[in-house]
């Protein structure tokens, strides 16, 4: 990724934030290295293009796993990287999400109110359903169905209304219906698989009082277009 790539990528601008549409397989920021490579891209490493004359370059509101895309929030400075992190801190930040599952969703639409902890230490932010875990929520809606390759995929709304690691997908799979993709939590394989389909839709910042929320969307990444259109989505 180069600077203009990233230019083109900037779904909000203003003078307290960033809102940038996040790239499928690349990473928010370093990791271990045991996790992508020790030479691996990331995406904080290009964030010098977007200072826009500030002395600083942006900084993370919030992270996004590597293999999910979509809305990404920057904050420009201190004070706005404050703000931001207290309205994600009290879940005032509203957030949608993409994904196109496997398995069978009978209903339209519910709630999975389920804990999550740490599957153990060794497994790092692997996430189990936890009797004695955090509690967690997510809200989901329909969007439309298919079926491929004998097998029912599902496309979901997702509203995670809680922010626990790896939730939406920890959730999904907890119900019998994983995202398509998921090497940690579904059948996907490691290698040669179709790639994580989960994508952050959309987010709205209450960020400005007497102001309404900045709103953002961003378009479905390449990989997942196929299976989206299959199940109704028309671009």
């Amino acid at each position: 990724m180069n600077a203009d790539d990233l230019l083109a990528r900037i779904l909000h601008r203003d003078a307290m934030m960033l809102v940038i549409d996040k790239p499928f397989g690349i990473a928010v920021h370093k990791g271990p290295k045991a996790a992508y490579g020790e030479n691996a891209e990331v995406l904080e490493q290009h964030f010098d293009a977007l200072k826009f004359g500030l002395p600083r370059a942006p900084s993370l509101a919030h992270r996004l796993d590597r293999d999910t895309s979509g809305c990404l929030v920057l904050g420009r400075h201190r004070r706005a990287l404050e703000e931001l992190g207290n309205l994600f801190k009290d879940g005032k930040i509203a957030k949608t999400y993409w994904a196109v599952v496997e398995g069978e969703v009978p209903e339209d639409a519910g709630l999975i109110d389920l804990p999550l902890a740490k599957r153990d230490v060794t497994r790092g932010w692997w996430m189990k359903v936890d009797p004695d875990g955090l509690p967690s929520q997510t809200r989901w809606t329909v969007l439309g169905r298919a079926e491929a390759e004998g097998r029912p995929l599902v496309w979901l709304a997702l509203e995670p209304l809680t922010g626990r690691t790896h939730q939406l997908r920890a959730h999904c799979a907890a119900v019998g219906a994983p995202i398509l993709g998921d090497t940690v939590y579904g059948k996907a394989p490691r290698i040669g698989g179709p790639g994580l389909h989960l994508h952050a839709r959309a987010v709205s910042i209450p960020l400005y009082k007497n102001k309404p929320p900045v709103e953002a969307e961003a378009p479905p990444p390449p990989h997942m277009r196929a299976m989206l259109e299959q199940c109704g989505w028309s671009g």
